[in-house]
């Protein structure tokens, strides 16, 4: 940066002719006054060629001015684009989150749905086996009831014929005696 001093010059200077012009004697009846040429002529060469530099510096202030808005600008441009970026980065994530948990439900519901079904399908099959074990146990008891019912008929075949030798039934053969 710059000295602000030359500015500071240039308003003494022009402080300075104020009060000339302001403390010049009057000409009556006008209002035109008299003032020492000489002397207000030097201070306005001495303001002009304070005036160059001051331009210069005006020059430098706004040259640095606008080197500071124009960084400032590129700097708003660039946090402003960063935003845009993030901003989009942030939907897509979004995006991706809701795409990610529809997906997720869609597993979900298809993972229930194909175990309700082979819960369904395992169920007929244990439904079916459990039939056929009951054939089977059904066939078998049938057996087993036949089974016992011919060992009680051959046991009462076999109790009468003990009954038949506990008690004598005459011999066919022997003529009976009366």
């Amino acid at each position: 940066m710059h000295t602000v001093e030359p500015v500071q010059d240039v308003q003494v200077k022009l402080d300075e002719i104020v009060a000339m012009v302001e403390s010049a004697r009057a000409m009556p009846m006008s209002a035109s006054c008299v003032i020492n040429r000489a002397e207000l002529l030097g201070q306005l060469d001495e303001l002009k060629e304070l005036l160059p530099g001051e331009f210069r510096q005006a020059r430098y202030l706004l040259q640095d001015r606008d080197e500071v808005v124009a960084e400032g600008r590129r700097e708003a441009e660039r946090i402003i684009e960063e935003a845009q970026e993030e901003r989009l980065r942030l939907i897509d994530e979004t995006d991706l989150v809701r795409d990610a948990r529809a997906e997720a439900g869609r597993i979900i519901d298809n993972a229930a749905e194909e175990a309700a079904g082979m819960r369904r399908e395992v169920d007929d099959y244990v439904d079916t086996k459990l039939a056929n074990f009951e054939v089977v146990l059904t066939r078998t008891l049938g057996a087993v009831e036949r089974g016992r019912d011919k060992l009680r008929g051959r046991r009462e075949v076999h109790d009468l014929d003990d009954l038949d030798d506990e008690s004598p039934l005459p011999d066919l053969d022997e003529p009976a005696t009366r």
